[in-house]
């Protein structure tokens, strides 16, 4: 193998590096390739590439004004492209071809996403899916209102709520002239301070309160009974005897019920329409409810935002829940108590004659200072007492009422055990004044508890039977502050309307909240206005209708009368 290997010719150069100047004639035994030149170069310059195969089209024309290659000197001579040894690559060039020349597919989307494709191609998604999203949610939103729509009105033709339910609570007289009208915003910025209120006269009997009451759960509820042989006397302030023999002593200058001052306290907080009669008789102010007042009943969902049915004879309807509650929290507050004869009794009952069977509560007459020469007659009212220590508290009872969970979203069978703060939180939304003027009537009256009883429909479509849930107590002074009832401002309005009205001529006035705007309107009206007021009288139990016979079974076993109760009031007139 060594004989069959030949070095080529190696020539000596004598004046430099690399190879002799001389030409090699073909004739000249070679192994080395033609016309392959060498780089010139020195022991003084850095040894680059040894060679370069790769084209150099345009020197120095490259994209972006001079942005190519710039061709140098050293580079010049690999420069092959002249050389006929290599084989030219333009003919390859020249036969290549794409496998598919067609412009790929665009997808299907909206002329946005073609606006964009370029530089997020992913958004055309994504902003599909929101407005997808969106529809839906605008779709559900529009299928509440309209199951809330068509749920709430039993008349497609009927007006809206606002006009049905939100009217005059007393038909303003075009002879009625209107003095004043005073907006809640001033109510809101007043404040007055009194001092300790003085006990002029304690009347009526008190029942004992059952604490057993205190232990009732949804899953042990009671149900509640009714007490018709128990009469309720809602007598207004001229009509009181006691209030009449102290204005005739002068033991004070403005005289008025805890019911009427409750409500002036928490004007602010109303939504319904009231009214007060005032009357001025020489320089004593007296302030009255008309019969069949608006006062003597509840509101139920008052300063709630979702709609009651606006027929007055549906069982939900705004005027038919108030008669309802007013029933339940009478029947409440006698169900509570012992009723074993063992009674506290005080001065004689002013209202019930004699051998007449009445409801336990007592009367407390108090004096308020409100200026130098002015006092506050008030007759307040608590149903109930208890001792504790071997001292005897007084106890207001009230109840709150259920009628359907579908209006206030919130199932106090489900949630009075687990989240009773819910349930209250609820209430204080939906019934924030009727709340506040319970609060307000227990603190006018000195009492040492307030009970607040969650009474509930058996059936939501039946109204005549109820169920006790829970029994909750609390102290008037701390569930003050808890709802944000200012005690200053209460008495700040109380003194501004006084002051008002004592300004007036002697006469007969009335105070009308107005039913869509927050205030206050003050009229001069006839001395005869509201004596001739005609109110019907309810109906025979014979006549009225009767409620569901879903849980006749039962009842008989629980042996639970069931009668059906005088609900039916007549039309204010």
């Amino acid at each position: 193998m060594v004989d069959g290997f030949e070095v080529g010719a190696v020539h000596f150069n004598s004046e430099g590096w690399g190879p002799p100047d001389a030409t090699v004639t073909p004739t000249t035994t070679s192994t080395l390739p033609l016309n392959v030149p060498y780089a010139p170069f020195s022991r003084f310059e850095k040894l680059g590439q040894i060679a370069d195969f790769t084209p150099i089209l345009n020197p120095g024309s490259g994209q972006g004004g001079g942005g190519g290659r710039k061709s140098a000197a050293s580079d010049s001579v690999f420069d092959f492209t002249a050389d006929d040894s290599f084989p030219s690559g333009a003919d390859n060039d020249s036969t290549f071809r794409l496998v598919d020349g067609k412009p790929p597919p665009r997808p299907k989307f909206g002329p946005k996403w073609r606006f964009n494709q370029h530089h997020r191609p992913q958004l055309p998604q994504r902003r599909d899916e929101e407005v997808e999203a969106k529809k839906r949610e605008a779709e559900k939103e529009r299928a509440r209102r309209d199951r809330l729509y068509y749920l709430n009105r039993s008349n497609q033709n009927q007006q809206r709520r606002e006009a049905a339910v939100f009217k005059s609570s007393v038909e303003i007289q075009t002879e009625w002239n209107m003095l004043d009208k005073i907006p809640f915003s001033i109510f809101t910025k007043l404040s007055f301070s009194v001092s300790e209120p003085e006990d002029m006269i304690l009347c009526g009997g008190l029942e004992f309160y059952d604490k057993s009451f205190d232990r009732i759960t949804p899953k042990a509820e009671r149900r509640l009974e009714r007490f018709k042989n128990r009469n309720f006397f809602k007598v207004t302030t001229t009509d009181d005897p006691v209030i009449r023999r102290l204005a005739n002593e002068d033991k004070a200058t403005v005289f008025a019920t805890d019911n009427i001052l409750a409500t002036l306290m928490c004007a602010t907080r109303s939504v319904y329409s009231w009214d007060i009669v005032v009357q001025r008789v020489g320089n004593k102010l007296f302030f009255d409810k008309r019969d069949g007042s608006q006062l003597d009943l509840l509101s139920v969902h008052e300063t709630s935002q979702e709609p009651l049915p606006e027929a007055k004879d549906d069982i939900n309807s705004a005027y038919s829940l108030s008669v309802e509650a007013a029933y339940i929290n009478q029947n409440f507050s006698q169900q509570v108590l012992f009723r074993d004869g063992n009674k506290v009794s005080f001065d004689e009952h002013p209202f019930a004659n004699e051998g007449e069977e009445v409801a336990s509560v007592a009367y407390r007459y108090r004096r308020w200072k409100l200026d130098d020469d002015m006092y506050l007659v008030a007759r307040c009212e608590v149903q109930s007492v208890v001792e504790v220590n071997k001292e005897r508290s007084f106890l207001t009872l009230n109840a709150l009422n259920e009628f359907d969970p579908k209006y206030s979203g919130v199932d106090w069978r489900q949630k009075l055990e687990t989240q009773r703060g819910a349930v209250l939180a609820t209430e204080l939304k939906n019934n924030a004044n009727k709340l506040a003027k319970w609060t307000a009537q227990a603190l006018l009256a000195n009492a040492d508890m307030m009970k607040l009883g969650y009474v509930s429909r058996v059936h939501p479509r039946d109204h005549f039977n109820h169920v006790i849930l829970a029994v909750v107590g609390y102290k008037p002074r701390d569930f003050a502050s808890q709802i944000n009832l200012n005690t200053s401002n209460m008495w700040g309005i109380v003194k501004s309307i006084v002051d008002l009205c004592m300004k007036l001529n002697e006469g007969k006035y009335v105070l009308v909240k107005d039913p869509s705007k927050p205030q206050v309107r003050i009229y001069e009206v006839p001395a005869d206005a509201f004596e001739n007021d005609y109110v019907e009288e309810p109906l025979p139990e014979e006549e009225q209708a009767q409620p569901p016979e879903e849980n006749a079974e039962n009842t008989e076993a629980n042996g639970v009368t069931n009668d059906v109760e005088d609900k039916e009031i007549g039309a204010q007139a």
